[in-house]
C-alpha cells in the first residue's frame, strides 16, 4: 500500500520509439509562438503562474486552437512553464489525440474523422466505413482507425472532430462533415437531469444530512459496508472498507475518480453521466465528507467531449450555489488525450514535486499513501453513482438484488449480436444467457449464440456452452476470465473467436505504451502470429507466459487472455 500514484507519462524514448525522437532539445523559442502561448493560457491560468500538473491541459488548448502541436509552440510552452522541452515532447507523444508536427513536417488535415475499429464496431462494419469515407470526404478530411470510443452498443461508432456518435453510416458522417457538426453537445441524444431539476426531485438531501451530521459518519460507513458495494471499475475492492482505510490516514487526503472507460466494450459510465450527472456528484461529495477529502481530481476520457461540456457546466452551477451554502472541496476535471493505460493516475499530478513514476494499466483500488505521500481515495464513476441510493434505500435493498448467491446490482455494458444492446441493470450474478434472454430481447435476427466476452478485451472469451456461469467478481477466474467492468460482448455463429482475439491483440499492440519490452514486442509479435492460418499454439503460449510474468503493468499481463481462451475453448478454429 505504498505505491506512488503518478500520472501515466513515459520517458521520451518510450512513445518516441514509435513517433520519432524529440527535435525540441535546445530549440530557440520563437517570439510569435511564445505570444500565442501566453494569450492561449492566460484565461485558463487566471493570471497565476502556469502549473506543471496542467501540462496536458495546456497541450489540449494548443491542439484545439491550432489543430496540431508544432515544434515552435511546444518549445514556447516549455519556456512559459520553465520545464525542459523534452518533457513537453514526451508527454505530447504519449497520447494519441495530440498531433505532434516536427519541423519540416506537414500539418494534419483540418478535420479528423476517427472510426472505431475495435471488436463490436468491427463486427458492425467499421472496415467498410474506413474504406469508403476517404473517397467520399476528400483530402481535406483525415480518416483514421481508432480504438474503442465507448459507444459499442451503437456500433459502428465514429468521432467527427469532437462529435462522437454511433450507428454511423457513410451518409451520416458525410452530413456531419458538410454541416461542420464537429463539437460534442450534451443533451442532443438524451435529456439529462440538471442541477435545478435534481434538487427539485430530492437530490443532495442525503449529502446535506451528512454535511450537517444529522447522519453520523459511522452509520454511513456501516451502511456502505453492509451493502456489499464493491469497486465497479474492475478490481472490486469493498467500498466501505476502502473509505475506512483512507479515513484512518493522516490528512490532507485526496480523491481520484476514474471515468476513463477505455476497456473495449465498456460504456456504462458514459450512459449514466449523460443522464444523471448529479447522482454521481452527490455520491462523490458524500464520500469526500465522510473520508475527509481536501481535493478531488476527476479523470474523463477525451472521447467523451459532450460529457465534459456537461460536467463543466454542472460543476460550475454546483460551485456557485453549493448545497447548504458550504464551500465544496476543490474539484478539478482532467481531460484525457486518448490512452488506454490511464485512469485514476492521470487525474493527478506527475511532477509537482519533481517525482516520476511508471505507467500502469490499473493502480490498486485501495487507499494509497502515494500522491505527494498523501492518502488517496480512488473510485470508479459507477461506484459513487450508487452511494445515494444505498444510503436512502438501505444496504439490505442493494445487497438483496443479487442472483446465484451474489449481492447487489451490476450495470452490464452489452454489445454485439443481440437484439437490444445497451446498458443493462441486472442482479449481480446473472448469467450471460439470462442477460441475452431477459434484458436484451434475445439474439439479433439470424444469429445464434456462439461465444461471449464477460469482461471486455482483457476478460477472456468463453463459449456459449459456458453461458450459465454467474457473472460477478471471483466467479470467472477458474475459467481463465474475469468480469472487470462488466463489458459483455456477444458473438454469434457468424463470428469466430480467433478473429475476435486478433482484433483485441491489435488493440493491445496499439495501446501498449512501449515502456517494457515484453508488452511492446509481445503484443506486436502475438498479433502477427494470430494472423497465421494455423496457430502455433506452443509458441503463442511461451510468448503469453513471458508477457504475463515480465510486463510491468496490467496491459501486458492481461493481453494473452483472449489467446489462451481460444486455444482452450475453441481449438476447432485454430
Amino acid at each position: 500500500m505504498n505505491d506512488r500514484v503518478t500520472i501515466a507519462v513515459p520517458l521520451a524514448e518510450v512513445r518516441g520509439r514509435k513517433k520519432g525522437r524529440s527535435t525540441l532539445k535546445g530549440r530557440q523559442v520563437d517570439p510569435q509562438a511564445r505570444t500565442d502561448i501566453d494569450a492561449l493560457v492566460a484565461t485558463h491560468s487566471g493570471g497565476k503562474p502556469l502549473r506543471r500538473d496542467l501540462l496536458i491541459e495546456y497541450l489540449h488548448l494548443i491542439q484545439d486552437k491550432f489543430g496540431q502541436l508544432s515544434a515552435a509552440h511546444m518549445a514556447a510552452l516549455a519556456d512559459a512553464m520553465k520545464i525542459a522541452q523534452t518533457e513537453v515532447y514526451e508527454v505530447a507523444t504519449f497520447y494519441h489525440h495530440f498531433d505532434v508536427v516536427k519541423e519540416g513536417e506537414s500539418a494534419p488535415a483540418a478535420l479528423t474523422v476517427r472510426v472505431c475499429e475495435t471488436l463490436s464496431c468491427a463486427m458492425a462494419g467499421a472496415d467498410a466505413l474506413l474504406k469508403k469515407l476517404p473517397m467520399i470526404l476528400g483530402k481535406d478530411v483525415r480518416v483514421i482507425a481508432a480504438p474503442c470510443i465507448g459507444r459499442c452498443s451503437e456500433a459502428p461508432a465514429v468521432c467527427v472532430g469532437q462529435n462522437a456518435f454511433g450507428n454511423a453510416t457513410v451518409e451520416r458522417v458525410a452530413n456531419a462533415v458538410k454541416n461542420q457538426q464537429i463539437c460534442g453537445v450534451p443533451g442532443i441524444d438524451v435529456k439529462f437531469t440538471d442541477y435545478a431539476q435534481y434538487q427539485a426531485e430530492g437530490g443532495y438531501k442525503t449529502y446535506l444530512g451528512v454535511l450537517n451530521e444529522t447522519r453520523a459518519a459511522e452509520s454511513v460507513l456501516t451502511e456502505m459496508e453492509h451493502s456489499g458495494l464493491r469497486g465497479l471499475g474492475g478490481a472490486g475492492f469493498p467500498t466501505g472498507r476502502k473509505w475506512r482505510i483512507v479515513k484512518a490516514e493522516t490528512a490532507p487526503r485526496l480523491m481520484a475518480v476514474n471515468i476513463d472507460e477505455g476497456e473495449p466494450g465498456t460504456f456504462k459510465d458514459r450512459y449514466y453521466l449523460e443522464r444523471d450527472p448529479h447522482r454521481f456528484l452527490e455520491g462523490m461529495l458524500i464520500a469526500a465528507k465522510i473520508v475527509g477529502i481536501d481535493a478531488i481530481y476527476v479523470y474523463l476520457r477525451d472521447e467523451y467531449h459532450a460529457c465534459r461540456n456537461l460536467l463543466e457546466a454542472e460543476l460550475a452551477k454546483l460551485n456557485a450555489n453549493p448545497p447548504g451554502n458550504v464551500k465544496l472541496p476543490l474539484i478539478e476535471l482532467r481531460r484525457g488525450a486518448g490512452a488506454y493505460i490511464c485512469g485514476e493516475e492521470s487525474a493527478m499530478i506527475e511532477s509537482i514535486e519533481g517525482k516520476r513514476g511508471m505507467p500502469r494499466l490499473r493502480p490498486p483500488y485501495v487507499a494509497q499513501v502515494g500522491l505527494f505521500n498523501r492518502p488517496t481515495l480512488e473510485h470508479n464513476f459507477e461506484t459513487l453513482y450508487w452511494v445515494r441510493d444505498i444510503l436512502e434505500k438501505g444496504a439490505t435493498w442493494f445487497a438483496d438484488q443479487g442472483r446465484n448467491g451474489r449481492k447487489g446490482l451490476r450495470s452490464f455494458s452489452v454489445s454485439g449480436r443481440v437484439k437490444n444492446p445497451g446498458v443493462k441493470l441486472a442482479p449481480a450474478g446473472s448469467t450471460v444467457t439470462q442477460l441475452i434472454a431477459e434484458f436484451c430481447g434475445g439474439m439479433a435476427d439470424g444469429h445464434e449464440f456462439y461465444a461471449y466476452l464477460p469482461g471486455g478485451a482483457s476478460g477472456g472469451i468463453l463459449p456459449a456452452s459456458m453461458g450459465d456461469i454467474p457473472l460477478d467478481f471471483d466467479t470467472l477466474q477458474p475459467h481463465g476470465c474475469f468480469i472487470g467492468s462488466a463489458a459483455v460482448v456477444i458473438l454469434s455463429n457468424q463470428d469466430k473467436a480467433r478473429d475476435a482475439a486478433l482484433n483485441l491483440m491489435k488493440f493491445f499492440e496499439h495501446e501498449s505504451c512501449g515502456q517494457c519490452t515484453p508488452c511492446r514486442v509481445g503484443t506486436e509479435k502475438a498479433a502477427h502470429l494470430l494472423e497465421e492460418s494455423k496457430w502455433r499454439t506452443g509458441l503463442l503460449e511461451e510468448l503469453s507466459q513471458v508477457m504475463v510474468d515480465a510486463s510491468i503493468c496490467g496491459l501486458g499481463q492481461a493481453a494473452p487472455n483472449p489467446i489462451r481462451c481460444v486455444v482452450k475453448y475453441f481449438p476447432h478454429e485454430i
